[in-house]
């Protein structure tokens, strides 16, 4: 399989890409475009979030902890004092940067679930999600968020099957099909969970229209 620097690379050149033609358009602005580069490249480690002990898990966790802390203070504000605020901000970070790292470690399998087109599918509607409600973006704008995670997600998950071809032995290798997966087909019970927590994500998402009408923006754009 490909490693930690070749996904990110990738991945991050994937996103320049992608950023670059969106800003020549007219799509979005420079620093709008700087973030474009930043969620596909976060999108091109994130399956590696079910790996024991990698970078990856570990640059995860501490990037997921910042956006979880600061959701923490705008919830929780109204509610309590300066005091109990920053302790429970605190656990927040801790709990999040640390024991969400220990149970997913414990509790997922390298290239079951989280290398599968299921997983992109969730994390791009949860990106979207959160642009569109916790950032207050505009639909289209966070749709083109969740987009971004999910070109990088599924950059990742191309490497690793290209990786899985042996070229110089014309072969291919025991984890060729692993990663560019509808689902697990070794887990049904994954399969269930991560399908009900795409359904759970579906009424929180930006309008449907507006994904519509990107798509075919992107495809006028294409030709």
């Amino acid at each position: 399989m490909a490693n930690f620097r070749t996904h990110i690379t990738v991945a991050a050149a994937g996103g320049m890409l992608i950023a670059y033609a969106g800003w020549q358009v007219q799509w979005w602005p420079a620093n709008q475009a700087l973030l474009v580069v930043a969620l596909v490249a976060f999108g091109g480690i994130l399956p590696d979030i079910d790996a024991d002990r990698s970078r990856s898990i570990r640059l995860i966790f501490n990037l997921l902890s910042v956006p979880s802390l600061v959701l923490g203070v705008l919830l929780l504000q109204p509610w309590l004092t300066p005091g109990l605020l920053l302790v429970a901000c605190g656990g927040i970070y801790f709990c999040v940067r640390y024991l969400a790292a220990v149970l997913f470690s414990r509790f997922t399998v390298h290239r079951g679930i989280w290398h599968s087109l299921m997983a992109a599918g969730l994390c791009a509607l949860a990106t979207a999600a959160l642009s569109y409600h916790l950032l207050v973006q505009p639909a289209w704008l966070a749709w083109c968020h969740g987009a971004a995670v999910l070109l990088g997600f599924i950059i990742h998950l191309g490497l690793d099957e290209l990786f899985s071809v042996d070229l110089e032995g014309a072969r291919l290798k025991r984890s060729f099909g692993t990663a560019l997966k509808l689902g697990d087909s070794r887990r049904p019970l994954s399969n269930l969970l991560m399908l009900i927590a795409m359904l759970t994500l579906v009424p929180w998402v930006p309008p449907w229209g507006v994904l519509a009408e990107l798509f075919h923006q992107g495809s006028l754009l294409w030709r």
